[in-house]
């Protein structure tokens, strides 16, 4: 086993109150706080209501952790668990009279005790209540610890605590897994977003052979009896009860460090890859990439949050990764999921989502991550290829909303949070063009650290980003958040455009996948290109379902393109060059205005081929097609309401536009 204790990093000695020493020395006499600092959240939050139907019970909103301490056995091989949660909390109601936890039935409580004292307790449905003799009101701190042990449920994705062999590598882990609901599947604690510990300690006993991940600072190892040892990890940071973890294996340590701009000190990262012969030297390129991100998103995001600590991975046979603060559980070590997960250190873990109904704070941030690692370390043209492929996988299907409605979400659903094409996909998309809307990258950067500033350490929503936004920027952005955030779907354009000596004119007609939303107002881009082989670039407000633009130009052009470089999410932008009634090159009309029917005659350069002939309203609704071989086509208009329409004509490879009007 590589040496641990050669890489602790020295914890800043700082003064505690000395009440809170006092109580929980008094209760766990193991632990020396000589050296720790308890940290206070920055945004205390008092009176929470809870009424989602994955809050376990209302007694949970009585009191607000403090600080976490679980003492735990884990060994690599098994989901067995043995231990004690000690818990020290503030009531934050006028009296309480009823302790609770979140705790599933298959974990066995041996003893409860409150302030040093034994109490009765009641576990059933997944909750502990323990009736308190002496009633504590507002305002006053208790103490008490959990002994409990068992076996938790395997098998689902989202299971507490998991372990298997890893197929690549020979090696037995066991690791945890919290998210959204499942903490309680492996510690008894308090499954509620909005009540970050302001701290806590993560001890884990294993056989001498293994190591153990956690979260913070490894502060020590200590040698016991029966060929065991301890894994001290303390973190001073807030923390999120599915953000506490454990990883248990044989290891290997491999330690880097990043060293971010306008920061005195190196951060270290400290990663237990599989102890298996070839494993590090496989991975170590690719973990190496993890300085340069880390560097990177500080540049963009403002300094690491945790940097008085550290970020790591530790290894894990399983899909993906997991966020868990200051050390990811990973299965992989690619590029993409460590900027993913590195990005979650921000967006999830400094900022966390304020309910699972706005996980875009976590998600969506943590994925557009992606897209900024690949376009600052690898260029515009791999960035360019992530988001393609993102857009297309938005768009695959027509109807979801970034923000998922409360009565979406359940113990029993938890897939819909962790959307992939809506929460992941679609919200870095959204993010993407809050950046194009603002026009401005140093403001967009701004926002985000602005962002992170004023919710450090806490919970918020969509709409607090969205307040950060508007007060960074001073612009509205109400039409935005209920079109793209609340919203479903994505807009459609059909483009017909042509040139009067010198002046472009085009039309630009936007339909929507989802009835919810009918409309996206919205900046869009264009690329006009011209006969002389040159271009340029225009920018134009989409402010209705159709809209028209005379754009003066000197030159002639060619052919124009929707959203070239991927600003926005639209699908299959159709651009038709309008063909005026009185060029007969492709085909003439009449009469026009027409009545009853439309005639139409092709030239020769129409050729023989097959013709899709159909035909608009100005809201770019299909009101009628036919095909046809023939030179002479008669449609019928009688049934059309008086108005302009337009004729789209689709012949081989060429797409060709005429307006006309029914009286």
């Amino acid at each position: 086993m590589a040496s641990v204790k050669g890489n602790i990093i020295a914890l800043k000695k700082q003064v505690i109150y000395f009440l809170i020493f006092l109580l929980i020395n008094s209760v766990y006499g193991q632990e020396s706080y000589e050296n720790i600092e308890y940290k206070c959240s920055h945004n205390h939050i008092s009176n929470l209501i809870i009424k989602d139907d994955y809050i376990s019970s209302p007694l949970l909103s009585s009191y607000d952790v403090k600080f976490y301490k679980l003492d735990i056995n884990l060994e690599r091989d098994t989901v067995y668990i043995s231990g004690n949660v000690l818990i020290y909390a503030e009531v934050i109601v006028t009296a309480l009279d009823t302790f609770a936890l979140d705790l599933i039935d298959d974990l066995i409580v041996d003893s409860i005790y409150i302030e040093n004292k034994s109490q009765t307790y009641h576990h059933a449905n997944d909750v502990v209540l323990v009736p308190l003799a002496n009633v504590l009101t507002y305002g006053e701190h208790y103490t008490a610890i959990v002994y409990y042990h068992g076996t938790p449920p395997t098998g689902s994705f989202y299971s507490g605590l998991n372990t298997a062999v890893s197929t690549n590598w020979e090696k037995e882990v066991t690791w945890t897994f919290s998210e959204p609901f499942s903490a309680r599947q492996w510690w008894p604690c308090k499954q509620d977003l909005k009540d970050k510990a302001d701290s806590a300690d993560i001890f884990i006993t294993t056989s001498v052979e293994n190591m153990a991940g956690s979260n913070g600072v490894l502060t020590s190892v200590i040698p016991l009896a029966d060929n065991k040892h301890r894994f001290e990890w303390k973190t001073r940071y807030p923390i999120n009860y599915y953000l506490i973890s454990a990883a248990v294996s044989q290891y290997q340590e491999y330690c880097i460090y990043a060293k971010p701009s306008l920061y005195q000190d190196s951060i270290l990262i400290q990663n237990f890859i599989f102890d298996t012969p070839g494993c590090l030297s496989f991975y170590r390129d690719d973990i190496d990439n993890t300085t340069k991100l880390l560097e990177l998103f500080s540049d963009l995001y403002g300094l690491y949050p945790f940097h008085e600590e550290k970020y790591g991975h530790c290894h894990a046979h399983m899909w993906g990764g997991m966020e868990h603060q200051t050390m990811t559980t990973m299965g992989d070590f690619n590029f993409k999921l460590i900027a993913h997960e590195l990005g979650h250190q921000w967006f999830g873990n400094n900022v966390t989502c304020a309910t699972w109904s706005d996980i875009w704070i976590n998600e969506g941030f943590a994925t557009y991550s992606e897209y900024l690692a690949y376009q600052s370390i690898f260029g515009q043209a791999k960035a360019d290829d992530w988001m393609k492929y993102t857009n297309g996988f938005v768009m695959s299907e027509p109807e979801g909303s970034v923000y998922i409605p409360p009565e979406q979400i359940s113990t029993s659903n938890p897939e819909r949070i962790f959307d992939g094409r809506l929460s992941y996909g679609k919200g870095a998309v959204v993010i993407h063009m809050i950046r194009f809307e603002l026009q401005d990258d140093a403001l967009f950067f701004n926002i985000m650290k602005s962002f992170q500033q004023q919710f450090k350490d806490s919970v918020a929503t969509g709409l607090d980003f969205k307040s950060v936004v508007e007060a960074v920027s001073g612009r509205d952005f109400t039409d935005f958040f209920n079109q793209w955030y609340f919203g479903e779907g994505y807009p459609s354009y059909t483009i017909r455009w042509k040139q009067e000596t010198d002046t472009l004119y085009f039309s630009s007609t936007q339909t929507t996948s989802s009835d919810t939303t009918t409309l996206f107002k919205m900046l869009m881009e264009y690329s006009i290109k011209f006969t002389d082989g040159t271009d340029t670039m225009i920018q134009l407000r989409q402010t209705a379902n159709f809209n028209e633009y005379f754009i003066p130009l000197q030159k002639t052009v060619m052919y124009m393109n929707v959203d070239p470089d991927m600003h926005v999410l639209t699908k299959n932008a159709i651009v038709i060059q309008i063909l005026d009634s009185t060029d007969k090159s492709f085909f003439t009309i009449n009469p026009n205005p027409c009545q009853n029917y439309l005639n139409i005659e092709f030239s020769p350069l129409s050729g023989n081929s097959n013709k899709l002939i159909k035909v608009f309203n100005v809201n770019g609704q299909q009101v009628s097609e036919i095909e046809s071989f023939d030179k002479y086509v008669r449609i019928n208009t009688s049934f059309l309401e008086s108005g302009l329409y337009f004729l789209q004509v689709e012949a081989g490879d060429r797409t060709i536009s005429s307006k006309f009007i029914k009286k």
